[in-house]
This record gives C-alpha cells, structure tokens and sequence, in this order.
C-alpha cells in the first residue's frame, strides 16, 4: 500500500513533531507500505522521506517546478515527478496512493488534508483520511467536527470518515482496516 504524507516544509518548534515524522516514516517503511510525499528533503517532509529510505523503503515524490527553488528535491528517493502546479501535484499523489495521513503542518497540509477527506466524504475515493494527532496538534480540527456534526453541516457518516491517531500503531491498525 502506498500512503500519501502531508505534513510541514517546516520542522516546527519542538523536537516531537520531528520525532514523530521519523519513526512514522520507519514504521511505515517496516511495515511495508510506500510513501508519497511532496517530494522535499527539508523540514518535516524530509524527516519521513529519510526514515523511510533508511529503513529500505520505497519513497516516491511529486514536487511542482515552481517549489524547486523553495524546496530543496530530495535526490535519493525511490522515483520523483515534477509537475506544472498544485492542482497536479494533488491529483497525482491521490492517483499514487491508497491512504493519506496529515501530520502537523501549516496552510498546504490542511489543504492537502481537507480536500481528500471532501473526496471521501462526496464519494470520490473510498481511502483512509487519517489525522496524525502528535502531542494534540489536530485537537482543536477534532473538537471542531464535533462542532460540525452538532450543529448539521455533517452527518453521523460522514464524521466517521474522521480518523484521528495519535501512535503510529493506531495508524497501522486503522491501514490495516
């Protein structure tokens, strides 16, 4: 299975969030699963996507042409395509993968995050959306889906497209369905 990360160009403030990328990388590469990323080899992107090749697996990138200058493109990965925009780059990794996972990250994770889920949620795909909840960094997205079943903007179905992890355990549990 491979499995689309999103997550931060940043590394963040503290030492947890990169923590967390790393051994999510290693387990997921242990596990046997590939990973799609935005193709970096900064920030939390890069700490994945050097975990998982560490642990021998397979890590794809998909990087727009634009972002090469911003983003450094990691050269050891698996395979890279580069792209014209975000649209494409958003569309291909959906296309490479059978599962997405949002850690911490800022505007483009949630970007990422929010449109696959919405295509899960309208019946475009039927792959997990999960949320990687390190140190409680989504706990305010998970309070505000309660908010929106509450008050009607979601119903009970579409709310259980919602996983929330906060191990890299739960996350294999939840891709092993």
């Amino acid at each position: 299975m491979n499995v689309a990360i999103y997550c931060g160009s940043q590394i963040g403030k503290s030492d947890i969030y990169k923590e967390a990328a790393a051994q999510l990388g290693e387990v997921l590469a242990n596990a046997g699963h590939g990973i799609v990323y935005g193709g970096s080899n900064i920030g939390l992107m890069g700490q994945v996507a050097d975990a998982a090749l560490h642990a021998g697996g397979k890590v794809i990138g998909v990087m727009p042409t634009h972002l090469q200058k911003r983003e450094i493109a990691h050269t050891s990965l698996t395979e890279i395509h580069f792209v014209e925009s975000m649209h494409v780059r958003k569309a291909k990794m959906v296309e490479l993968a059978d599962a997405f996972i949002a850690l911490p990250g800022g505007c483009g994770t949630l970007d990422e995050y929010f449109e696959v889920f919405t295509w899960a949620q309208i019946g475009l795909h039927e792959k997990p959306v999960i949320l990687y909840n390190v140190g409680g960094f989504y706990d305010a997205i998970a309070q505000h889906f309660e908010k929106m079943l509450d008050e009607g903007f979601i119903r009970a179905e579409q709310r259980s497209l919602l996983h929330i992890a906060s191990s890299p355990q739960q996350i294999i549990n939840i891709l092993a369905g």
